[in-house]
């Protein structure tokens, strides 16, 4: 290398520790030295520079952080460090029993560290010898998506450390409110698509491939968590934030140690109050063990650290009146009341009614027809009735009323409460709307999965007197069938084919379509994993099935009243006759832990109950719905509307090959 390069390369570099100071000083301390244009004009010196002495560039450049080629597609990241979801809490009472459980697990009281919880995107950065080699998204926690050229576009990740170290670092990055404004106003005027709020808008921002539109929004990002570090001595979480500070990293200094309980609520209250005076959005609070030793010894779930916690902030909130009282027979009988309310928006959605759950929550909220009352939706789809309004009663309003007979229960329409517990039943479950809905739900692709018998299917079987349980459905034959209405010899055939194909059912699937008081998909899962087989399990007594994690009280004794139960005994009897059951025997596995999947159009490789089914054997979730948390929309032929609203929320899109490829 000649002098004058050697001089060239030199002056490069002052230059880029020079701005990179000024970047510091400007995105993270917020306290600029020099004036825009003399940043700028700096910037134009080391571009000029670089762009007539190549040789003399390098990857943690500032001048990368401008321009850029589009790329073709995202690479994927196998994580260092498994990335892992918050558990949530939403009261005091929630963050209570998390303590208890820290305590029991530790045998001794830690300290806490409360910090504020952005909501924004996760970023995973990795520096080797101080330079940013990647920056990943989280995707299913353990491969992600490297969108190492999107960031180097946000001034306050350094794309350089103060000191020469190997270190994983975590955080979220964010869309400030104002900066949020700037670019709807932009899009509102181009007459292009609106994000839905800044996070969305942050999320679909780095997801772009031209890494340019990235550096023309101003995206910030705080760091909040050491992954991994080579040759580690720090103690606690409130020396790791310290330490991350002093790496020049942008940390929120809104951090705060707390010895109790006490501490960590007065915390969560003073952020409620004064969070939305932030340009950034912050949902909640997160509080973790703040003795890195303990963290190590409470380890993980198989979604979630045991030694933090999500302290959300309460739910968007609005008013709207409720028109009347709906009371639901469920398939196992159980009657849930519903309010039926003026339609309003709340959460981005517009909904028409609200669980009332049962005659105690009622009496509780003091709810009456014709209320005007606060719903809020806290992550379900149907929303909670939170307070009446009662000021704004006029007198007209009517009780609440349980009725003593319902027509969709069987016998005489009777109903009950049950011994113990705050929900109403059918007295008989014998009526043709409870037998319907087993049937249907039986049949259905989350439990047997017989293709081709759907609802309107069981309907016509049912009017014709041809079924009336579930062994029923096994003994049909293709003559009895085939001259419904709408069959004809080939459908019939092809229906009987399905029905002989479900003979072989696992067990989850199985106790999943029994209709079993208070057993689901998981709970299913749960029990198949402990209980060889369902004979097993239908010796198993109530203490015993207390015992496993999962299945609380309420959940044992409804499930050995099930099995007790002569008729349910008798009708299940008839169907294991039929059946040849396996138990895979198999605990979950947590590949796509917290990982929730929407689907769109037909798959063509599998049927969608068969996707889903992989998905919850590897720990993730299915939805039917998008929504800002939604990770994954699984793209088939023919698809709907759920695309566009998965770019409006910035959620990954996957083919169906990708999809396959992720699960294998």
């Amino acid at each position: 290398m000649n002098t004058s390069l050697k001089s060239t390369e030199a002056h490069a570099k002052k230059l880029r520790e020079e701005i990179e100071k000024h970047n510091y000083r400007y995105y993270v301390l917020d306290d600029p030295e020099i004036s825009d244009s003399a940043y700028d004009a700096l910037m134009r010196e080391l571009l000029e520079i670089e762009k007539n002495f190549p040789e003399v560039k390098t990857s943690d450049s500032p001048t990368q952080r401008v321009g850029g080629e589009p790329l073709d597609k995202f690479k994927k990241i196998t994580h260092k460090v498994p990335q892992w979801s918050f558990d949530n809490a939403f009261s005091e009472e929630e963050i209570i029993k998390f303590s208890e459980r820290v305590e029991r697990g530790l045998g001794e009281k830690p300290t806490y560290i409360s910090e504020l919880k952005i909501d924004g995107f996760k970023i995973i950065l990795t520096y080797e010898k101080g330079v940013l080699k990647t920056g990943a998204t989280r995707g299913d926690g353990k491969i992600g998506e490297d969108v190492t050229e999107n960031i180097k576009r946000i001034g306050s990740i350094p794309l350089h450390l103060p000191q020469n170290i190997d270190i994983v670092v975590e955080g979220e990055i964010w869309m400030g409110k104002k900066e949020f404004e700037r670019i709807n106003t932009e899009r509102k005027e181009a007459r292009e698509k609106l994000f839905a709020n800044p996070r969305n808008a942050s999320a679909g921002t780095i997801r772009q491939l031209d890494p340019k539109i990235v550096a023309q929004r101003r995206l910030d990002c705080f760091i909040y968590n050491i992954a991994w570090m080579e040759k580690s001595n720090l103690e606690t979480q409130f020396e790791e934030l310290l330490f991350l500070q002093k790496l020049q990293f942008k940390v929120n200094s809104h951090f705060a140690f707390c010895s109790n309980i006490d501490d960590i609520v007065a915390y969560q209250k003073k952020w409620q109050k004064r969070a939305e005076k932030k340009d950034y959005l912050v949902d909640g609070t997160v509080i973790k063990v703040n003795e890195l030793k303990h963290q190590k010894r409470l380890g993980y779930t198989a979604k979630a650290p045991r030694f933090c916690i999500a302290f959300k902030f309460p739910a968007e909130q609005t008013t709207t009146v409720v028109e009347d009282v709906l009371f639901q027979v469920g398939r196992t009988g159980v009657i849930t009341p519903v309010a039926k309310l003026r339609p309003t928006l709340v959460d981005g959605s517009t909904v028409s009614r609200a669980t009332l759950h049962n005659e105690d929550e009622i009496k509780r909220l003091g709810v009456r027809i014709g209320d005007t009352v606060v719903i809020q939706k806290a992550g379900d789809v149907i929303p909670d009735i939170v307070k009446v309004v009662s000021n704004l009663r006029t007198g007209d309003e009517k009780k609440v009323k349980f009725p003593k007979k319902l027509e969709g229960c069987g016998g005489d329409g009777k109903i009950e409460r049950i011994p113990g517990q705050s929900a109403y039943r059918c007295v008989k479950l014998d009526s043709i709307d409870v037998i319907r809905q087993k049937l249907c739900y039986f049949t259905s692709r989350k439990a047997l999965n017989i293709e081709g018998l759907g609802d309107k299917i069981i309907d016509k079987l049912l009017k014709n007197k041809l079924i009336s349980s579930f062994a029923d459905i096994f003994t049909l034959r293709q003559g009895d069938i085939e001259n419904l209405p709408g069959f004809g010899e080939k459908s019939a055939k092809n229906t009987i084919d399905a029905i002989n194909k479900a003979r072989k059912v696992k067990l989850p699937r199985l106790l999943t379509g029994l209709s079993i008081p208070n057993v689901g998909e998981e709970t299913a899962r749960i029990l198949a994993s402990k209980f060889e087989s369902i004979e097993e399990l239908i010796k198993a007594s109530p203490a015993n099935l207390e015992k496993i994690d999962g299945i609380g009280e309420i959940s044992a004794i409804a499930i050995k009243d099930w099995f007790a139960d002569e008729i349910n005994q008798k009708a299940l009897k008839n169907l294991l006759k039929e059946l040849e059951v396996e138990n895979p025997g198999q605990q979950i596995d947590d590949k796509l832990a917290s990982i929730t999947f929407v689907f769109t159009g037909s798959l063509s490789e599998m049927s969608r109950s068969d996707a889903s089914e992989k998905i919850r054997n590897l720990g993730g979730s299915i939805s039917g719905s998008l929504s800002a948390s939604t990770d994954y929309l699984v793209l088939g032929e023919k698809p709907g509307k759920k695309k566009d609203q998965a770019k409006k929320f910035g959620t990954r899109i996957i083919s169906e090959k990708e999809f396959i490829d992720l699960i294998n």
